[in-house]
């Protein structure tokens, strides 16, 4: 099962290049921390970082130094705060870190543009907000059908999109279940496409459900098979969302030495996800792992 294979190390040094737009996409569940990781263990530079949530994992890579600028829709740490790290370098009068910034659907639209190969995206929003004063991108536009005026937003097309899913095949038909953000339309969006996934299973696997297949290998370069590789977002019928972590993160992230040193501790002094997890421990990994609650079975029906 060799197919679009590859380690962590290796699919991020070869797809993901100093100056990129990168889109690490998951809509709070299956983000993958592993490959941002990796993108710091490497320390990538001047990269645009977009995702329509940014938390945590892009507030260690700000803190790493590795972005130039953040696109984004809403920004911070999920149940906990703010971000502590990409504030110090976008607030002030040394700030360093280059905004852009939409709504959620702003987000969504500018991915489904870039999929579709489109100029732009309208959307009946931002009629009561000022971010098309703070963003000029945002543009009002007269409909050409007559009914009134809408806004539009330029298409984003990542030069790469890396997302997590719970399989893949070696060719890299990846599957996912659970809460689904925008991973699709990212994924079709972007030049280069990495899929991390927990377990990589057979090509009859795939085929035997189809329908929860919603990244086909066509458009991936690499797969990278990397268990708990999300933590400490979740991943669905694998493992919970680390609650405890976002809590911690917030006090560490406060102070630029003791994120400087959980950087080091937690990523530079670990060769990968595999030390990570091992670091974590079987108590927590095991505090964090569901019980079965199998899906229904259907049949599709074998046809001749």
């Amino acid at each position: 099962m060799s197919g679009k294979v590859a380690s962590m190390r290796d699919a991020i040094a070869e797809l993901v290049r100093d100056g990129d737009t990168v889109a690490i996409e998951g809509f709070t569940h299956l983000i993958s921390f592993a490959a941002g990781h990796e993108i710091i263990r490497q320390r990538k530079r001047d990269l645009v970082l977009a995702r329509m949530t940014p938390d945590v994992i892009y507030d260690q890579m700000i803190a790493a130094g590795t972005a130039r600028k953040l696109v984004f829709s809403w920004l911070g740490n999920p149940g906990v705060g703010g971000l502590h790290a990409i504030r110090r370098v976008t607030e002030g009068s040394e700030a360093s870190l280059e905004l852009e910034e939409y709504s959620h659907f702003g987000m969504v639209a500018r991915y489904t543009a870039g999929a579709a190969n489109l100029p732009f995206f309208p959307l009946r929003s931002y009629f009561e907000t000022d971010l098309p004063v703070a963003n000029p991108l945002i543009r009002e536009i007269e409909s050409p059908y007559g009914d009134g005026k809408v806004y539009a937003v330029p298409p984003l097309k990542p030069d790469v999109t890396i997302v997590h899913a719970q399989r893949a095949s070696a060719n890299g038909d990846a599957q996912v279940w659970g809460l689904l953000g925008c991973q699709k339309e990212a994924a079709f969006a972007a030049e280069r496409v990495v899929v991390v996934v927990e377990e990589l299973v057979d090509e009859s696997i795939i085929r035997a459900d189809p329908n929860r297949t919603i990244i086909p290998g066509l458009i991936v370069d690499a797969v990278v098979v990397e268990p708990w590789g999300a933590h400490p977002s979740y991943v669905q019928g694998r493992y919970d969302r680390d609650n405890r972590f976002y809590r911690d993160w917030d006090p560490i992230s406060r102070d630029v030495e003791a994120t400087e040193a959980w950087l080091r501790e937690w990523v530079h002094d670990l060769g990968g996800r595999a030390g990570y997890v091992e670091k974590l421990g079987q108590d927590r990994l095991a505090s964090l792992t569901p019980a079965s609650a199998p899906s229904g079975v259907v049949d599709y029906g074998a046809y001749r």
